[in-house]
């Protein structure tokens, strides 16, 4: 089958997408028509390259604002020099996180960290909330929960997409992880898909496959077949530095801890994933991989001693050459209250270097700065509850313009 490309059906060109706020600013008074005068004149007298060097450090939703001004700021703000001076511009936009319901409906609301907006937004491609979700550098990858053979790679600011040809191996899977990374210096992507499925009649063995998609040659191969005794896979990789990352889960036997850790390198085979098998930082209910800046982050539900399956607190390790796992953070326990005491409450991802932690049970949003090593919570994020058991998730991606699927 071939793979298809489709292009945003708006008539001219990305930038006349628009993204409603959630919350309108306030809008100007209408009185003042000499500082209109003015303001045009001004606009009149600047050359392009200085316009555009000017407008490339608006945040990526003002940019979109500014291609409605007039033609000519639509002409410069939709040219490849803008786009490439807005790629090498130093002003961080920061990754946004978009948030929905658990329901059919994909629809949801996209946040900006930067200017501490909500935004009304549709994703491409998806069909439902409960497709497999991966990201990287501006691409978002998605993939289908129940055949798992419908995948798509796409750029949700500027709406491209591309549909993915049928990946090998088992078509039913009893676990699933999907992940993606982006070259930016090839303009080159990568999808690894790894399957999890039990040998039939014994439970402690696991059929496990890893995929990999290249886009220079638009072709799957399988690159690593093995079985693990004790361990399944599960829903959480993440390709760090050509490093396939993903979780593995005890499914008995003697195993100290509920979860375990893969590192396969993508650039050469191995017959056996258990000989690069990393132990956790500490017993955890639940963990969540992401790669900021190349590095692997971890966001886990540390249990409690007595009852390992009972979320105590949410803590954040990175992983250290040599398999040695540093402490990050701890949740403080006035932002851990609210998330619950089951062993799996919480969505996580993350990218540069801002983590998103966000409850299933409600729509409450909480960052952490890696580098400012500080907590703080999102502007409410204006979704309701349809349902009183409405559940919420979510994934963060880059907002990007130059980059295409």
């Amino acid at each position: 089958m071939e793979a298809e490309t489709s292009w945003t059906t708006y008539p001219y060109n990305y930038m006349t997408t628009y993204i409603p706020e959630a919350e309108s600013y306030s809008e100007q008074s209408d009185d003042d028509e000499e500082t209109k005068l003015q303001t045009f004149a001004i606009d009149s007298l600047l050359p392009n390259d200085l316009l555009e060097r000017i407008l490339s450090f608006l945040p990526i939703a003002s940019i979109f604002r500014a291609g409605t001004v007039c033609k000519r700021w639509n002409e410069i703000v939709s040219s490849q020099r803008f786009l490439w001076i807005f790629n090498n511009n130093s002003v961080s936009q920061g990754p946004w996180y978009f948030m929905f319901t658990t329901t059919d409906d994909p629809s949801g609301y996209a946040y900006d960290p930067v200017i501490k907006k909500w935004y009304s937004f549709d994703l491409p491609c998806i069909e439902t909330s409960n497709w497999f979700v991966a990201s990287s550098c501006g691409l978002v990858c998605f993939m289908d929960n129940d055949c798992r053979n419908k995948i798509y790679v796409s750029n949700p600011i500027t709406k491209q997409w591309r549909k993915l040809v049928e990946p090998p191996g088992h078509k039913a899977t009893d676990y699933t992880a999907l992940s993606t990374s982006m070259n930016r210096a090839k303009q080159s992507y990568s999808v690894s898909i790894v399957k999890s499925k039990q040998v039939a009649g014994d439970f402690f063995q696991w059929d496990l496959s890893i995929h990999l998609y290249s886009s220079e040659t638009m072709t799957w191969t399988t690159s690593v077949t093995d079985v693990l005794t004790g361990w399944r896979g599960g829903d959480e990789s993440v390709i760090c530095n050509n490093v396939l990352y993903f979780l593995i889960y005890s499914t008995g036997g003697n195993s100290d801890h509920r979860h375990g850790l893969i590192a396969s390198n993508l650039s050469s085979s191995t017959s056996s994933l258990m000989r690069s098998f990393i132990p956790m930082p500490c017993a955890l209910t639940c963990g969540r991989l992401m790669n900021l800046k190349e590095r692997l982050v971890v966001v886990g539900g540390i249990g409690k001693h007595d009852r390992p399956e009972i979320i105590k607190g949410i803590g954040i390790w990175c992983l250290k050459e040599g398999g040695e796992w540093q402490e990050m953070a701890r949740m403080p326990q006035r932002f851990f209250q609210g998330f619950g005491e089951l062993d799996d409450v919480f969505a996580s991802s993350g990218s540069d270097d801002l983590v998103y932690i966000q409850s299933y049970g409600s729509p409450a949003l909480l960052m952490f700065d890696m580098k400012f090593k500080c907590w703080k919570w999102s502007q409410k994020c204006p979704v309701s509850k349809k349902f009183p058991l409405q559940l919420f998730t979510g994934f963060c991606f880059e907002p990007r313009l130059e980059i295409t699927p």
